[in-house]
Order: structure tokens, then C-alpha cells, then sequence
């Protein structure tokens, strides 16, 4: 059983324009889905986390964790 069936989570992905049954997802819950999909592109353009050096998982959890804040802080900074 995987994480979303235990939770009764639903995925919420978008349709294409060009779809003929098209599927509402709200603007709120898109504007999240977003946003956590940039920030896992962001962090997978950091070097050492896209390459994973490390070759134990806490060091690359880690990585992972400074990564995060780093790029939460640069955030925070513009808004």
C-alpha cells in the first residue's frame, strides 16, 4: 500500500489543454503543486545533491537539509 492510499490522498495533475474531458484542480492547490515541483528542480541543480557524493545516507540527507534551507532563506530574502 503506498503512502497516498493510506492517507486517501488524490493526485492532482493537471490535463492538457487539448484534453476532452478536462479535470478541475483549484488555483490554490496548483499554485502548491507548483511550488513544491520548482524546489525539487532547484535542489536537484545543486551539485552535490544531483550527484549524491556522499556515500552515507545521513551525510546525504544532510546535504539535503542545507540545501533546503539555503534555498528557503534566498527565498524568504526577496519576498
Amino acid at each position: 500500500m503506498s503512502p497516498a492510499d493510506r492517507d486517501a490522498r488524490e493526485a492532482h495533475i493537471p490535463t492538457q489543454r487539448d484534453r476532452k474531458a478536462q479535470r478541475s484542480v483549484g488555483p490554490g492547490l496548483y499554485r502548491q503543486r507548483k511550488m513544491i515541483e520548482r524546489f525539487f528542480c532547484k535542489l536537484k541543480h545543486l551539485r552535490h545533491v544531483a550527484t549524491r557524493f556522499d556515500k552515507l545516507a545521513r551525510n546525504f540527507l544532510a546535504a539535503v537539509l542545507l540545501a533546503s534551507t539555503s534555498l528557503w532563506l534566498r527565498n524568504e530574502s526577496t519576498t
